[in-house]
């Protein structure tokens, strides 16, 4: 297919032939990432600009790392020494960005809505990298690729997404990712992190994890927000961990052999055991080196790419 869109800003809208034109691009890249020598003149003399506004390693880097692999030049702006603690607003700050010529403007910030703005009102393509608790597309379609790589072809397989919910832009738009490839998802945690709202994005929702993982392919742990026990909407941590912590022994009730993933960062020991994470069916370490392919992809595509790459 010919690539026409602008902007990356979220799953909901994109279709199934886009989706999949993403990830036979992504399995391009990772060959490329997976070279001794890693490195493309393909962006040459084209100019990426990382717009955080929230603390990021994973992101941050993956997309850092993506940018200078395909030979584009890369800014990273540390919002904190920028003019925005002086007050400058959103706008002000991406018009500044666009006054300087960059290609690709990557924007991760805590109001939802916000990359849509920015979208809205700049002419270089610009990519979510998270914004608020609305979408966070690029991890979605890193989540995809790696299970296809696991599981091959996705349609009728089973997903549990156990965590914080409520809070989650990864789940969302993971939600709206795997249903449109023909995946069953549900959404299990305690009642005050997945609400009944929930089943508004068409998936399954239970606060009871273990009557959930019978049949399950995949299972992923979101990352628990610590500040939420502390607003109330966990009685403890020791209690979340025994009811929805991924075991060893809980992930036996799948009866099979179900892969394993977490967006990062873990919390070992609440949301995750560290057997599990270290184990064989955690592709968590994967998660990250497909990140990298997924986001270069879509860095390639947007400045004006095919997904037939020549090095």
């Amino acid at each position: 297919m010919k690539w026409q869109r602008k902007d990356i800003l979220a799953i909901e809208d994109m279709s199934v032939e886009e989706i999949r034109h993403i990830l036979h691009t992504a399995k391009v890249m990772k060959e490329i990432l997976m070279r001794p020598i890693k490195k493309l003149p393909t962006l040459k003399g084209k100019s990426v600009v990382n717009l955080f506004y929230e603390a990021s390693t994973r992101t941050r880097t993956s997309f850092e790392m993506a940018a200078k692999v395909l030979g584009a030049d890369t800014t990273s702006i540390a919002v904190a020494q920028s003019s925005v603690s002086k007050g400058e607003s959103l706008y002000d700050t991406a018009k500044t960005i666009q006054a300087m010529r960059a290609d690709v403007v990557i924007l991760r910030h805590p109001s939802s809505g916000s990359a849509k703005f920015l979208a809205d009102i700049l002419d270089p393509a610009v990519i979510n990298a998270g914004d608020g608790q609305h979408a966070h597309p690029t991890q979605a379609l890193l989540d995809i690729f790696t299970m296809q790589e696991n599981l091959g072809e996705l349609e009728g397989k089973n997903v549990v997404i156990v965590g914080d919910v409520l809070h989650s832009r990864v789940a969302r738009s993971n939600a709206w990712c795997l249903q449109k490839m023909g995946v069953n998802v549900t959404f299990a945690g305690p009642p005050t992190l997945v609400p009944a709202e929930m089943e508004g994005l068409g998936v399954k929702i239970t606060h009871d994890l273990d009557s959930a993982l019978p049949g399950a392919d995949i299972v992923m742990a979101l990352r628990l927000q610590l500040e939420r026990q502390k607003s109330g909407l966990l009685p403890s941590l020791r209690e979340y961990s025994h009811l929805y912590g991924l075991t060893t022994e809980r992930l036996k009730k799948t009866g099979k052999q179900s892969i394993v993933l977490h967006p990062g960062p873990m919390n070992r020991g609440v949301e995750i055991s560290d057997d599990v994470a270290n184990s064989v069916d955690a592709l968590i370490e994967r998660q990250v080196t497909n990140g990298v392919a997924i986001r270069m992809a879509l860095i390639y595509l947007l400045i004006g790419g095919s997904s037939n790459v020549v090095a």
